[in-house]
Protein backbone atom coordinates (compact mmCIF):
# COMPACT_ATOMS: atom_id res chain seq x y z
CA UNK A 1 0.00 0.00 0.00
CA UNK A 2 0.91 3.83 -0.83
CA UNK A 3 -0.13 6.72 1.79
CA UNK A 4 0.88 10.14 1.39
CA UNK A 5 2.01 11.74 4.09
CA UNK A 6 1.00 15.04 5.28
CA UNK A 7 3.50 17.69 6.65
CA UNK A 8 5.63 19.00 4.18
CA UNK A 9 5.61 21.94 2.22
CA UNK A 10 3.70 21.66 -0.91
CA UNK A 11 6.32 21.54 -3.05
CA UNK A 12 7.79 18.28 -1.82
CA UNK A 13 5.67 15.07 -2.17
CA UNK A 14 5.42 12.92 0.74
CA UNK A 15 4.86 8.72 0.32
CA UNK A 16 5.31 5.83 2.48
CA UNK A 17 5.21 2.10 1.11
CA UNK A 18 3.98 -0.39 3.33
CA UNK A 19 3.60 -4.36 3.23
CA UNK A 20 2.96 -5.35 -0.59
CA UNK A 21 2.97 -2.25 -3.16
CA UNK A 22 0.44 -2.93 -6.08
CA UNK A 23 -0.46 -1.41 -9.89
CA UNK A 24 -4.05 -0.38 -7.87
CA UNK A 25 -1.60 1.81 -5.28
CA UNK A 26 -0.06 3.74 -7.86
CA UNK A 27 -3.05 4.82 -10.22
CA UNK A 28 -5.61 5.45 -7.32
CA UNK A 29 -2.69 7.31 -4.85
CA UNK A 30 0.41 8.51 -6.26
CA UNK A 31 -0.10 8.89 -9.76
CA UNK A 32 -3.15 11.59 -8.84
CA UNK A 33 -1.01 13.17 -6.01
CA UNK A 34 1.82 13.66 -8.72
CA UNK A 35 0.03 14.84 -11.26
CA UNK A 36 -2.27 17.26 -8.72
CA UNK A 37 1.46 18.75 -7.81
CA UNK A 38 2.83 19.02 -11.21
CA UNK A 39 -0.11 21.53 -12.31
CA UNK A 40 1.81 24.28 -10.48
CA UNK A 41 4.53 26.12 -11.96
CA UNK A 42 8.20 24.83 -10.78
CA UNK A 43 9.92 21.64 -10.09
CA UNK A 44 8.88 19.29 -7.09
CA UNK A 45 10.99 17.21 -4.61
CA UNK A 46 10.03 14.04 -3.16
CA UNK A 47 10.40 12.17 -0.15
CA UNK A 48 9.56 8.11 -0.50
CA UNK A 49 10.04 6.43 2.36
CA UNK A 50 9.64 2.62 2.35
CA UNK A 51 8.63 1.32 5.63
CA UNK A 52 10.30 -1.90 7.44
CA UNK A 53 7.40 -3.83 6.91
CA UNK A 54 7.65 -3.43 2.92
CA UNK A 55 7.39 -6.95 1.40
CA UNK A 56 7.13 -6.10 -2.60
CA UNK A 57 5.75 -4.57 -5.42
CA UNK A 58 4.11 -5.76 -8.62
CA UNK A 59 5.65 -5.39 -11.76
CA UNK A 60 3.32 -3.17 -13.47
CA UNK A 61 3.53 -1.02 -10.18
CA UNK A 62 7.37 -0.58 -11.02
CA UNK A 63 6.52 0.43 -14.32
CA UNK A 64 3.91 3.38 -13.57
CA UNK A 65 6.69 4.57 -11.31
CA UNK A 66 9.39 4.69 -13.54
CA UNK A 67 7.12 6.29 -15.77
CA UNK A 68 6.05 9.00 -13.99
CA UNK A 69 9.54 9.96 -13.28
CA UNK A 70 10.48 10.19 -17.62
CA UNK A 71 7.34 11.56 -17.91
CA UNK A 72 7.84 14.95 -16.05
CA UNK A 73 11.98 14.75 -15.74
CA UNK A 74 12.79 18.46 -15.68
CA UNK A 75 9.81 18.84 -13.11
CA UNK A 76 11.95 16.52 -10.48
CA UNK A 77 14.41 18.86 -8.11
CA UNK A 78 15.23 15.93 -5.72
CA UNK A 79 14.18 12.41 -4.72
CA UNK A 80 15.22 11.31 -1.31
CA UNK A 81 14.26 7.45 -0.93
CA UNK A 82 14.45 6.46 2.86
CA UNK A 83 14.72 2.15 2.90
CA UNK A 84 16.60 -0.43 4.20
CA UNK A 85 16.06 -2.61 1.48
CA UNK A 86 19.59 -3.48 -0.21
CA UNK A 87 17.87 -4.27 -3.86
CA UNK A 88 16.39 -0.94 -3.88
CA UNK A 89 18.80 1.08 -2.31
CA UNK A 90 21.43 -0.87 -5.14
CA UNK A 91 18.58 -0.10 -8.29
CA UNK A 92 18.51 3.61 -7.43
CA UNK A 93 22.64 4.15 -7.34
CA UNK A 94 22.97 1.37 -10.17
CA UNK A 95 20.08 3.67 -12.28
CA UNK A 96 20.85 7.04 -10.61
CA UNK A 97 22.05 8.72 -14.12
CA UNK A 98 18.74 8.20 -15.95
CA UNK A 99 16.38 9.55 -12.52
CA UNK A 100 15.59 12.85 -12.71
CA UNK A 101 16.67 15.55 -10.32
CA UNK A 102 19.09 14.92 -7.63
CA UNK A 103 18.31 11.55 -5.86
CA UNK A 104 19.80 10.13 -2.38
CA UNK A 105 19.15 6.99 -0.74
CA UNK A 106 18.73 7.12 3.10
CA UNK A 107 18.44 4.53 5.88
CA UNK A 108 15.55 4.27 7.47
CA UNK A 109 17.42 5.12 10.79
CA UNK A 110 18.13 8.57 8.84
CA UNK A 111 14.74 9.48 8.01
CA UNK A 112 15.51 12.62 10.05
CA UNK A 113 18.01 13.62 7.66
CA UNK A 114 16.21 13.00 4.74
CA UNK A 115 13.90 14.98 5.83
CA UNK A 116 15.57 17.54 6.57
CA UNK A 117 17.31 17.14 3.02
CA UNK A 118 14.71 17.39 1.23
CA UNK A 119 13.20 20.45 2.65
CA UNK A 120 16.64 22.16 2.81
CA UNK A 121 16.11 25.39 0.89
CA UNK A 122 12.80 24.66 -0.21
CA UNK A 123 10.24 27.40 -2.22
Amino acid sequence: MIEVLKGFHPTVLGFACRGHVTKRDYETVLIPAVEEALKQPGTVRLYYQIDPDFSGIEPGAMWDDFKIGIDHVLRWDRIAVITDVDWIRYTIRAFSFVIPGVARVFRWDEAAKAREWILEDVH
